[in-house]
């Protein structure tokens, strides 16, 4: 705008409920994207946090069943 050379990188978002589970994410984890996949809360239980990382770097995460958590995810 007004000149200036500015770049707007927005994270991918989207969210879903369906029936009693709800999930939100950001970032898009691209197949060969990521070399790592970290969960936070229960693999077997649909109440996790997921974070997909390329070299230690987040480059998307997902939570399901957790809630006011993905401001944080999207930073």
């Amino acid at each position: 705008m007004l000149g200036q050379p500015v770049s707007y990188d927005r994270v991918p978002y989207f969210f879903t409920d369906q029936y009693d589970l709800g999930m939100e994410a950001a970032g898009v984890p691209e197949p060969g994207g990521y070399d790592q996949v970290v969960y936070r809360g229960s693999r077997s239980r649909w109440n996790s946090s997921r974070f997909w990382l390329q070299e230690g770097r987040v480059v998307a995460g997902m939570n399901v069943n957790v809630w006011d958590v993905n401001d944080n995810i999207r930073r």
